[in-house]
């Protein structure tokens, strides 16, 4: 596990903009999946690593995030924020305004993670791997599975970026094609590469530069990971923690449940998997599922028919939902 010193910062100040209406409600980071939040989830990812300090920047809706965390201590961590709500700073912006609240003093690496993704990554072998070869930035790397994330990145296999932004380093192997996780490790002194002012991306600033006049790290993880950036990639996410696709054992419940304080009618039909969080009331004869979740105290009225569909928390269904969301 990391050392406790080690500090983590969230990155949670996006618009959301491709998520349409559903971050009128929420901003993406408070989308919740299977009874928590993506934030939360990120936070619960943290602490099983072993990282009990955690910044997290804000921007849209961000009083939600606060009131869904606090000061973290009743998840067992210390969260301080940084506050990016008069003017949004960016990936590389947000994460220099707040090198107060990440730097110990002691060149101490930083963890960042997105907050709109889901990741079963082991931590401590990355973190390793970045001490031993005193890289000043590490980029978790994966495969482009999907074959829509550019895959404009590369790596030699022995921990060092060759490719970057689709230029290979001369002489040296450009491997498989891999995409950014949105997961990396960097020492205080690489936020110096970021512009001091406005808005501004880590990629497309400190990477680039660092890449152009040093060595970038790199390291491969070939498990789980999602992000969430449109409805249609946030409903398939809850399918893949639903289906098991998603390993996540930072679980503080069940992913696939029901609460003992749920309500369910009499000759309701739950077509596995499924799940329906605390005081949800589902009336007579409905069906549900599969591959839905139903938030807490959410009301699924009688005969209704919620599939493949988030239901989410408080939300009333008086009608079939189908490859739908619902936010109340």
């Amino acid at each position: 596990m990391p050392a406790p010193s080690v500090r983590a910062m969230i990155l949670a100040a996006g618009f959301g903009t491709r998520l349409g209406k559903l971050s009128q409600r929420r901003p993406k980071p408070m989308l919740p999946i299977c009874g928590a939040p993506l934030v939360r989830w990120a936070v619960l990812w943290l602490r099983a690593q072993g990282v009990r300090e955690l910044v997290i920047n804000l921007h849209h809706l961000g009083e939600q995030i606060v009131a869904e965390l606090g000061d973290g201590s009743q998840l067992g961590v210390n969260i301080a924020y940084s506050d990016e709500r008069e003017q949004i700073l960016g990936t590389g912006g947000g994460l220099r305004h707040a090198r107060h609240l990440l730097d110990d003093g002691r060149d101490t690496p930083i963890v960042v993670v997105n907050g709109k993704i889901l990741c079963d990554l082991e931590l401590a072998p990355v973190l390793a791997a970045h001490r031993r070869a005193g890289h000043e930035a590490t980029m978790v790397l994966r495969s482009d599975a999907e074959g829509h994330w550019g895959a404009a990145l590369g790596d030699d296999g022995e921990g060092r970026l060759t490719t970057f932004l689709g230029r290979t380093r001369a002489g040296a192997p450009s491997g498989p094609p891999r995409m950014f996780t949105g997961i990396h490790l960097l020492q205080p002194r690489f936020l110096d590469r970021v512009p001091a002012q406005g808005e501004q991306c880590i990629v497309q600033t400190a990477y680039r530069e660092l890449f152009e006049h040093g060595e970038v790290g790199a390291q491969v993880h070939g498990g789980y990971w999602w992000e969430h950036s449109t409805p249609q990639r946030y409903l398939q996410g809850i399918a893949n923690v639903l289906s098991g696709r998603a390993q996540l054992p930072w679980a503080e419940r069940p992913p696939v449940s029901v609460d003992p304080s749920a309500q369910l009618g009499r000759d309701v039909e739950l077509r596995e998997p499924v799940f329906i969080g605390p005081g949800a009331e589902i009336g007579e004869r409905a069906v549900i599922g599969p591959f839905t979740q139903i938030g807490a105290k959410a009301v699924v009225e009688a005969g209704v028919c919620v599939e493949r569909s988030a239901v989410w928390p408080g939300a009333r269904v008086a009608q079939d939902l189908r490859e739908q969301v619902s936010t109340g």
